[in-house]
């Protein structure tokens, strides 16, 4: 079914958000030269997806000190000014600028994602379906993690690009 914009006009804004419980916000990075990876996931988010007159948004702000790799060495050092510093920036945002229905099932987002105190515009694709009474949307995409000002580590020991997963539930 295809809504004018006049209906648009008249339709409340549909608004789902993030239930954590049911989602996911994972991240994989090569280290030792690329032969061996490191997962994380961050443990605290919220986000939310909403349909208005002006189109579609996508809001995902994740708590940076909640990032969890299984070490607690490393988990610090990521914590640290040489990656997240989250002493000054404790969040982690991604905001959409534009996001445009490509086929009812996928979406192209276009938006800004905000860590360690810089910004870098994404663009990815991201699958949406209906589950139950909500939606489920998610996407993968790589970031370089030195746009954001985040270092190498020692000896260059960290590949560029990172990967970022998140499958977000989501209910009105």
């Amino acid at each position: 079914m295809t809504i004018t914009a006049i209906e648009q006009r008249v339709v409340a804004p549909a608004r789902w958000t993030v239930d954590p419980d049911e989602s996911f916000v994972e991240f994989a990075v090569k280290t030792f030269w690329g032969v061996s990876t490191v997962h994380g996931r961050f443990d605290r988010f919220e986000g939310s997806y909403e349909i208005g007159p002006d189109g579609a948004t996508i809001e995902l702000t994740i708590e940076a000190d909640s990032l969890d790799t299984g070490n607690r060495t490393r988990d610090k050092h990521l914590r640290s000014t040489d990656f997240f510093h989250i002493t000054e920036h404790p969040r982690v945002r991604f905001t959409s600028t534009r996001v445009h229905d490509v086929n009812g099932e996928i979406l192209h987002v276009v938006g800004r994602l905000e860590a360690a105190g810089n910004a870098l515009l994404l663009e990815f694709p991201a699958t949406i379906r209906p589950v139950g009474d909500g939606l489920e949307v998610e996407a993968t995409t790589t970031v370089d993690q030195s746009q954001l000002g985040m270092s190498s580590g020692q000896l260059g020991m960290i590949r560029r690009p990172a990967t970022l997963h998140v499958k977000a539930h989501l209910s009105r």
